[in-house]
């Protein structure tokens, strides 16, 4: 499985942004991945999902999700993050705070999926 991909699940287009189990200098050409394929996308068309499971974040990190999260913004519809735990969850707390955007945080990636799927802000 890539680790920053689209699929589609219940007719909607979702990003996947598959950090777990990364460390920070991993990250890096991921998000910058992930950007390059948000922003590429027309104006609120995308929903997305990142899998933050046991990836290990430190301060540059969070500060390229702040600048991921900000410039996305325009091409998200909304937002899921799966395995958000202690230290992570202040991080989310930092970008979502920076980025002016919430995220809704689930257990697994089907959790994340069936938010989405039952999104009704966008046909």
């Amino acid at each position: 499985m890539e680790k920053a991909h689209f699929i589609e699940h219940a007719g909607k287009k979702i990003f996947i942004l598959d950090v777990s189990g990364c460390q920070p200098a991993e990250m890096s050409p991921l998000i910058e991945e992930c950007a390059r394929q948000i922003r590429s996308q027309p104006s609120k068309s995308v929903y997305s999902v990142t899998i933050a499971t046991g990836g290990k974040f430190d301060a540059g990190v969070i500060e390229q999700f702040k600048r991921l999260t900000k410039g996305n913004e325009p091409h998200v519809i909304k937002s899921a993050v799966v395995g958000v735990t202690g230290m992570q969850q202040v991080a989310l707390m930092l970008i979502s705070t920076f980025s002016n955007r919430t995220f809704e945080v689930c257990g697994d990636l089907e959790q994340a999926k069936r938010y989405i799927a039952a999104d009704t802000s966008k046909p």
